[in-house]
């Protein structure tokens, strides 16, 4: 109880900040985006407080870009488009295709995810080699080996490790046991710096406080990768600056009237869409994805699993961590399932979908 709340994970600051809107006993309770880190029992749980504050006469507007949750606790959906209202409907009445148009303004099909997943490379040695990597308290000993080529996910609730793993793999936490091979060689990560010379790259969880820097450019936050890799003595040139902003902004389709707007300024996807420009621009040969599409709406969410596809399609090494089993069976060759901060086990093949994952999660 003594503890500061920032030194708690995103998930408890989440609930901690709900339970404060509760306590102060308002008639209208708005909640903006309350189920971002959630896990799904935390979301049931936060639903049933929902439930039980409507059936007490208070007006609850939800905001959020989980269309299943939308369909599972909502009455009636308000859509807005470019700051505009562009349509009202009793949830039993609007198909969920008819709302993905609604929000985007165009056809579902123009904006749903395309191409197949990238096949798994055959016989291609390990770019990346976890052995029994540890850290006492964070993660028990933990395998991994990732081709480049390849899309591994890791999936687990809330609290299950995989974040974890991302910060071991990353240099950001030090590991304590086992070994780390990159290429075929043994080396010791004792900071990001350290992993960003042997081809790392580390698009975080928490865009916002981890992420972008809101009070810099667009520009300024897509070369910040590249110069650090480079060194801060050999200063990029203006002209080159704003060349691989472009190429990036064009590349991803970031929404923005130019590459010297304030990052803060741009929707989440596009800031998602930025940090991960950050990182391409330095050209990474192994990319850790955590949550890239949390908190981004249908439009974007899909652009980003299809960079996600085209990535590994020529050749990159990815580590993506999501709680949406949906997407991370979409676009993983293989699915490594955590709980409790240990390895539970590795999927591959037909064992790739959903219902293997979420018994693997649930067994004893």
């Amino acid at each position: 109880m003594t503890r500061t709340l920032s030194t708690y994970s995103v998930a408890i600051q989440q609930i901690v900040a709900i339970a404060r809107g509760v306590d102060m006993s308002a008639k209208v309770l708005i909640l903006d985006e309350p189920t971002a880190s959630l896990d799904a029992r935390e979301v049931q749980m936060l639903f049933e407080v929902m439930r039980s504050l409507t059936a007490q006469g208070i007006a609850i507007i939800l905001i959020t870009h989980f269309l299943d949750q939308v369909y599972q606790i909502s009455d009636r959906i308000t859509v807005l488009r470019n700051g505009e209202k562009v349509g009202e409907h009793l949830t039993r009445d609007l198909p969920k295709r008819q709302l993905v148009s609604l929000m985007l303004g165009r056809d579902f099909e123009e904006i749903a995810a395309t191409g197949e997943k990238p096949a798994a490379p055959a016989g291609s040695a390990p770019f990346v080699q976890a052995q029994g990597l540890a850290r006492k308290g964070l993660l028990q000993p933990f395998d991994l080996n990732i081709a480049k080529g390849e899309v591994v996910g890791l999936a687990g609730l809330l609290g299950s490790g995989r974040t974890e793993a991302a910060l071991l793999l990353f240099g950001i936490e030090h590991s304590d046991a086992g070994e780390l091979v990159v290429n075929g060689q043994k080396v010791a990560l004792k900071s990001p710096r350290d992993a960003i010379r042997h081809g790392f790259a580390l698009c975080p969880e928490d865009r916002k406080v981890e992420g972008i820097i809101p009070e810099l450019s667009v520009r300024e936050n897509i070369i910040l990768a590249l110069q650090a890799k480079q060194g801060w003595f050999k200063f990029l040139p203006y002209a080159k600056q704003e060349q691989i902003a472009q190429e990036m902004i064009a590349a991803l389709h970031i929404v923005t009237p130019d590459s010297n707007k304030p990052v803060s300024q741009l929707s989440g996807g596009n800031q998602q869409k930025v940090i991960l420009a950050r990182w391409l621009a330095a050209q990474p040969e192994f990319l850790i994805l955590d949550e890239p599409t949390r908190g981004i709406d249908v439009g974007a969410h899909a652009e980003i699993i299809n960079i996600i596809k085209r990535l590994c399609s020529e050749g990159l090494a990815l580590l993506v961590i999501s709680s949406e089993l949906s997407e991370v069976v979409d676009y993983s060759n293989r699915i490594v399932v955590l709980r409790d901060r240990r390895k539970l086990t590795e999927l591959t093949g037909d064992d790739v979908n959903e219902t293997t994952v979420m018994h693997a999660i649930a067994e004893k």
